[in-house]
């Protein structure tokens, strides 16, 4: 029996059709959000800065140490991870602030201390510090970074601002940038533990990426391919490593110049008492040690093996929350790094009994690719999947984040 099929009618297209479909976007203020406003993801800003900066800077940003297995493996549980949402729940609002050190903070996250900042971009740490006054997450700076606290303090003075601090052999050294730090507002201050000596890092070897920079002929060949770096480098105020202008040679020898190995937990317990505020211990990496620190006046402490960039196969770090959070139930914050890439990955951080996570290389990126402007880019490509992974899970605040919402393998 045949079937009668309908016919369609046709029409002859109009422009008015047309119309909404070739409407253009809003226009970013500037070339460089509009170029920086197509990268998608932290992984689109990594591809834009490997393409701005020389290979050097890239890979000192993007390398670790050794064979980088830690850093792989971070990566690697992450992106494991199962979620198990809940279904049939309003989710309309949600709320993504939490109290972080007696601070409230917009979004479980903050900025993690990162060396040698201005070199990825002139605009450096105050780019960066800028960015996270105006999300309201904190901001930390490190020892080996190239603006001053006072530099930071200028740039954005309502941040919440953290030092990171290196305990150096000459103790006068370290005493007095923690006053400094003090001095110029800065309310945490962290105190990293994972560098007795300097990690192999190889690339930064391969590279001559020493103290000043080693000018081979392939880094003046790179040099050509780059020049908008070079430009910002050669017409801005001179790239200076104060801290380090007494020593020669690479960073990991700089390390083993300048900082002490003899650091213990008594050193930690003076520094708790002479700082007038919260003090993190950053780069724990058993349980065992994150108890011992808390006992020894830790407000808090960071789950972290330096984004693999010191000692390589050790834990991955998001494996030491869940049991850390056990351990130390509500006497002291619980952060961590290593690996982070996107939002979901600080949900799942929290939902395992993180405090917050702290991201380096994901903001880093981001400057590399278009300066404050691509920080900004990287922290909006984070907050939005934070509230969009929220919002999948079913959950409105991060409270009612739990460790059954994560399936680790």
């Amino acid at each position: 029996m045949w079937q009668c099929i309908p016919v369609v009618r046709r029409q002859f297209p109009r422009w008015k059709d047309f119309g909404p479909l070739l409407a253009r976007p809003p226009r970013p203020s500037s070339r460089r959000e509009r170029k920086l406003s197509w990268d998608a993801s932290i992984w689109d800003l990594r591809a834009r800065a490997q393409r701005r900066a020389p290979k050097a800077v890239f890979d000192y940003v993007d390398g670790a140490a050794h064979d980088e297995v830690s850093l792989a493996r971070s990566r690697d549980l992450f992106r494991n991870l199962e979620f198990q949402p809940r279904v049939l729940h309003d989710v309309s609002n949600v709320e993504t602030s939490t109290s972080l050190l007696g601070a409230e903070i917009a979004f479980p996250f903050g900025f993690a201390p990162t060396g040698f900042t201005r070199m990825m971009h002139h605009e450096g740490e105050s780019a960066v510090a800028r960015v996270a006054q105006r999300t309201g997450i904190p901001y930390c700076l490190s020892t080996m970074g190239t603006t001053t606290p006072e530099g930071v303090a200028e740039a954005a003075p309502d941040a919440d601002k953290w030092f990171q601090l290196y305990v150096w052999s000459d103790r006068a050294v370290s005493q007095d940038l923690a006053d400094r730090a003090r001095d110029s507002g800065f309310r945490t201050l962290v105190l990293t533990v994972d560098l007795p000596v300097g990690g192999d890092r190889r690339k930064d070897a391969r590279n001559g990426l020493s103290i000043p920079p080693n000018l081979r002929i392939k880094t003046i060949v790179d040099m050509a391919r780059h020049p908008a770096w070079w430009w910002d480098l050669f017409t801005t105020p001179p790239l200076t490593f104060a801290s380090l202008s007494s020593t020669e040679g690479t960073v990991a020898d700089a390390v083993d110049e300048l900082f002490d190995a003899s650091l213990n937990y008594a050193d930690l317990e003076w520094l708790v008492g002479y700082w007038d505020g919260p003090v993190v211990v950053k780069g724990v990496q058993t349980v065992e040690d994150a108890v011992r620190c808390v006992d020894s006046g830790a407000a808090g402490v960071v789950l972290s093996n330096h984004g693999g960039r010191q000692l390589d196969r050790t834990t991955v770090p998001l494996r030491l929350v869940h049991p850390t959070r056990e351990a130390l139930s509500d006497r002291a914050a619980v952060m961590v790094d290593g690996g982070v890439t996107n939002g979901a990955d600080i949900v799942a951080a929290v939902a395992l009994g993180a405090d917050a996570c702290l991201v380096g290389r994901a903001y880093l990126y981001g400057l590399m690719a278009g300066g404050e402007d691509g920080v900004q880019r990287a922290t909006d490509i984070l907050t939005a999947d934070i509230v969009r992974t929220m919002q999948l899970l079913g959950v409105t605040t991060l409270k009612e984040l739990n460790p059954d919402m994560v399936r680790v393998p």
